[in-house]
């Protein structure tokens, strides 16, 4: 599929660059100068948005012809994101690199190809974050297996992968910062399966293993650097940092608490407070530890109590903010109270009204294109429930997908239920339903009353909250 692709950005690639390379033939050691152009099929709107450790560089308008040129004056190598709503992904630059992207924003992921000075190894981190996508498809059945079944998968996947990373290093030849961020793309999505798994397992299947891992199961934990700048807001670093946590702060507690609990939660706060020295990198596993926790736990008094020592340890002020909003968004779903309005529309584009087809007791489930395992069993398990519970409504919302995207999906996994609908403002459910877990679900009661606004669908005991 990339290679088709090239063949058909070529000519724009050729016609970029020729400008690119005219402008500059050479360049000093002190210079810094970088180029970041591109095209955007089908675009949302009409900008990318490039940004450094989520904090936004600059504003890249697209012209009529949907493309977009922009030359910094000096840019730092290293990994920065680039956006086009909803969705982003990261590209890197070395000293001098004049990199074009041509992406669809109707399949953004699968479509992103760059070409230009910087290309091989861009494409070369999409190629991975694909075949990982691909590999997290697979996972949700092969954690209910076994432990020797777990790890001989896992370390058959992670074999096919690092042959593939070697391959490409030796073939490109790129430097030691380069190979931190190229390594952390194939290493962290493994050892996070790791991480995962103990939890997962109890959680989908009731059986706790944690006493059948072998002796050096954790082994992996030795080798993570902290401290590494060019991963402190890197996506893959950020999830197995979050899931390590998870199980480290569950042991010394000896298992006793839920993974949920207050003094698990408070627990991976200090923890934090104790691995990571780099302040940058400590405030964004601290304030991915306090969105979970705050999405999970909904008593009042622990929540109070979270938030406090959270913003003892904390030193960053935009993003204590952030959580200071989701607390709030998260007090509006309490049991008892009617959900904020958005805007959700049928297959047809018409405008729904929620509460209209709230008749009976009603249970909201979420998913997305970008998570397709899910969508599958999600909907296989809704299909079951609702035989098991005819008194209760199932409605379906498509979050984080464009509308033509949407209706693919329904086509392709043929969706014909009128309670399929889609959510045309992702940033507003995100904040307003605080939806930033997939397989979240929100019950409500026959008058549209939350009963429970943070349930979990893949909880073995999820049937209990429809008695």
């Amino acid at each position: 599929m990339i290679k088709n692709y090239i063949k058909y950005s070529l000519p724009l690639c050729l016609l970029i660059f020729s400008c690119f390379t005219s402008c500059k033939k050479g360049f000093e050691a002190d210079d810094f100068v970088a180029y970041f152009g591109g095209e955007v099929q089908n675009p949302q709107s009409n900008y990318v948005i490039f940004m450094k450790d989520n904090e936004v560089i600059d504003t890249l308008y697209l012209d009529k012809q949907n493309r977009f040129m922009h030359k910094f004056d000096s840019l730092a190598p290293g990994l920065y994101t680039f956006k086009h709503e909803p969705e982003y992904q990261y590209v890197y630059f070395d000293k001098n690199d004049s990199l074009m992207v041509r992406l669809n924003a109707f399949d953004f992921d699968n479509s992103i190809v760059f070409c230009g000075r910087g290309d091989e190894k861009n494409n070369f981190l999409m190629e991975m974050y694909l075949k990982n996508e691909e590999d997290k498809t697979t996972m949700y059945n092969v954690f209910d297996r076994n432990v020797a079944f777990f790890i001989k998968n896992i370390d058959s996947s992670f074999s096919v992968r690092k042959s593939f990373y070697l391959k490409r290093k030796a073939e490109i030849g790129w430097d030691v910062s380069f190979d931190a961020v190229a390594k952390a793309s194939l290493e962290f999505h493994h050892i996070t399966k790791k991480e995962i798994y103990p939890y997962a397992h109890q959680f989908r299947t009731g059986e706790n293993i944690r006493n059948s891992l072998p002796s050096n199961y954790y082994a992996h934990r030795n080798d993570v650097n902290y401290e590494t700048p060019e991963l402190n807001n890197y996506s893959p670093f950020i999830k197995y940092v979050s899931m390590m946590l998870n199980n480290m702060a569950y042991e010394k507690n000896k298992g006793n608490l839920s993974e949920n609990s207050i003094e698990n939660n408070i627990e991976k706060l200090n923890l934090t407070k104790q691995l990571i020295r780099n302040e940058k990198t400590r405030n964004i596993i601290l304030n991915n530890v306090a969105l979970m926790y705050l999405l999970e736990d909904q008593n009042m008094y622990n929540n109070t109590k979270f938030i406090e020592r959270y913003l003892e340890i904390s030193t960053d002020a935009f993003l204590e903010k952030e959580i200071r909003t989701i607390y709030t968004s998260v007090q509006n779903l309490k049991v008892g109270n009617t959900l904020p309005k958005i805007d959700l529309v049928n297959s047809n584009n018409e405008l729904v009204n929620l509460k209209s087809l709230i008749t009976k007791p009603t249970v909201l489930y979420f998913w997305t294109t970008h998570a397709e395992s899910h969508l599958v069993i999600a909907h296989q398990k809704i299909n079951a429930l609702q035989e098991k519970h005819p008194n209760y409504n199932f409605i379906a919302i498509n979050i984080d997908d464009t509308q033509p995207h949407w209706k693919d999906a329904l086509k392709k996994y043929q969706l014909t239920s009128p309670f399929e609908l889609h959510a045309t403002n992702f940033e507003a459910i995100r904040n307003k339903w605080v939806i930033t877990k997939i397989h979240r679900i929100i019950i409500l009661n026959a008058d549209g009353t939350i009963k429970n606004g943070f349930a979990n669908l893949f909880d073995v005991n999820f049937d209990n909250n429809l008695k």
